[in-house]
């Protein structure tokens, strides 16, 4: 973050706070982590959020069983850690993404909203595609989109080959997008993208399809975003 500022270029920052949540059961006793579990305490976990004071920072508002490749493991937010994260974030001013995996995630979500935790208009977005947890259609998202409250900015991802399709997906259905070397990590089939690339291929599409994309000052707007200077 540091070399992005140094560039002097104008960019909304937003960066993770979903590290230190994988809890790995010991399978001969449950109750039990194995070693290589990474689940941090809270003040570990906004740290770094502390020191860079991004505008943006990620909250997975999630729970539950997820994979990645050979590890299984259970993704680990207590509804008590999400609302520490949620009430650090408003002290240091720094919008939450509240990233939601299903539709009891953005139950979730708006409680928060309700407990007063959540200033401005709320930050949603739509994880499709990670196995055991919302899939990638349409059909997803228009329900989830029936369950946000009335003011949300909401956005919508999918993951690998159906990053592209949701971008236009999400923005037919009136909310923002996504694209990145997160979520994906080709331009097509064998072939490796930029992060670069993967941006100029999602405003092409939305350009094409006669959508603008906002700038960064549009957003700041959009979101009420606080310009913080650490």
């Amino acid at each position: 973050m540091e070399r992005i500022r140094a560039t002097g270029v104008d960019i909304v920052l937003n960066i993770t706070c979903g590290a230190g949540a994988v809890f790995l059961p010991n399978p001969e006793d449950e109750s039990k982590a194995l070693p290589e579990s990474d689940v941090a305490n809270l003040s570990d976990r906004v740290a770094h959020i502390e020191q860079l004071l991004p505008e943006i920072a990620s909250i997975d508002v999630t729970t539950g069983n997820q994979i990645e490749g050979d590890l299984e493991y259970v993704y680990l937010n207590t509804t008590r850690t999400l609302r520490g994260l949620a009430k650090r974030f408003q002290e240091l001013g720094v919008k939450p993404e509240l990233e939601v995996f299903s539709a009891g995630d953005i139950e979730f979500s708006k409680q928060l909203i309700s407990e007063g935790l959540i200033d401005g208009p709320p930050l949603i977005q739509m994880v499709t595609g990670v196995k055991w947890c919302a899939p990638t259609d349409t059909e997803t998202v228009l329900y989830h989109r029936g369950l946000l409250p009335e003011n949300a900015v909401w956005a919508a991802f999918g993951l690998g080959r159906n990053q592209m399709p949701m971008l236009a997906q999400a923005a037919l259905l009136g909310g923002n997008v996504r694209v990145g070397l997160e979520d994906n990590l080709y331009l097509s089939r064998g072939v490796f993208a930029t992060n670069g690339q993967l941006v100029e291929r999602g405003r092409s599409i939305l350009e094409n399809m006669g959508f603008q994309v906002a700038t960064p000052a549009e957003t700041r707007e959009i979101l009420n975003l606080r310009l913080l200077a650490p």
